[in-house]
């Protein structure tokens, strides 16, 4: 039987044991269908000769990922986070075990993935034990650069394109995406102790940290959160026209991640900005219009 991260953690037999490769992408197909987290990792309009690798991606991130906030411990997250870089660097030398990297070593090598962009997203989760405020968008851009920005160059990579032009239009975006994430999640991220909203926005518009901490809607902090939308709205639409530069399928993937950020904005300005007494969602119905949508944009761009 195969186990989520903090579990296989504490199951000597499961970090003891010798992974081949053929059980070690079966652990990753089933880590990044069956997590816990409502989120398709590989889209059916993906080719499906890219699925493992996509698969292979995902563990390594979702493994980082708990690492870091699973743990509930931070200095012993940084000790496990720490160790994680260490079996990365360890696949890049061509030493494996975990099978995390027994899978992903086949798909960093035949991709072309650099190391880097692991060590990035490894940075972040770090970043996330020790630094709990950010005064500007400039602080919380760096962070975007390692916690978000990775991730899409990761999937570029994957599909193929390694060229800065395209790598920058997937910075905006996914920094627009990880930024959308932390507007709709800004309740969740106090539960611990998180505040990703720069603060100098909140004093500029009179809204004290205090009130926030308290959860206490008023329009000076929807008058912040308004112009945390623009800043975030203005990445997504500088780089939409990526989706135009890449596969037809990519491309369906690509403007429905957009579309989908735009849309929680959108679920933001409806709400009037409040986002401390309810969290704003898209529903599965509105999830199914935008992949319409999506579709349909990409159809009728190739036949133009």
């Amino acid at each position: 039987m195969f186990l989520p991260p903090t579990a296989f953690l504490a199951a000597p037999d499961a970090l003891q044991r010798k992974w081949s490769l053929p059980d070690s992408v079966k652990y990753t197909r089933w880590l990044a269908t069956h997590h816990y987290e409502n989120f398709h990792v590989v889209s059916f309009l993906l080719p499906k000769a890219l699925h493992q690798d996509f698969y292979n991606v995902y563990s390594f991130c979702r493994w980082a990922d708990d690492l870091g906030d699973e743990i509930g411990d931070p200095k012993e997250s940084l000790r496990l986070l720490s160790w994680w870089r260490g079996e990365l660097q360890g696949m890049y030398e061509g030493r494996v075990s975990h099978p995390v990297f027994v899978a992903l070593e086949t798909t960093a090598a035949l991709h072309q993935l650099p190391q880097t962009l692991f060590d990035d997203l490894i940075k972040a989760f770090e970043q996330d034990q020790t630094i709990t405020r950010y005064r500007n968008f400039e602080e919380l851009f760096e962070y975007c650069r390692y916690s978000a920005n990775p991730v899409g160059r990761l999937v570029l990579a994957l599909c193929g394109y390694h060229d800065d032009e395209r790598q920058a239009l997937s910075d905006a975006t996914c920094t627009a995406l990880q930024l959308a994430n932390h507007w709709q999640d800004v309740t969740v991220d106090l539960k611990r102790d998180r505040i990703y909203f720069p603060l100098d926005i909140l004093e500029r518009h009179g809204y004290p940290l205090e009130a926030l901490l308290e959860r206490r809607f008023d329009p000076r902090f929807g008058a912040a959160m308004k112009e945390a939308v623009d800043v975030s709205r203005d990445l997504f639409l500088k780089g939409l026209p990526l989706a135009g530069m890449v596969d037809r399928r990519l491309a369906i993937d690509l403007d429905l991640f957009s579309r989908g950020g735009l849309k929680v904005l959108e679920k933001i300005e409806r709400r009037n900005y409040d986002v401390l007494r309810g969290r704003p969602a898209v529903s599965r119905v509105e999830r199914a219009g935008l992949l319409l949508g999506a579709i349909t944009r990409r159809v009728f761009s190739r036949a133009a």
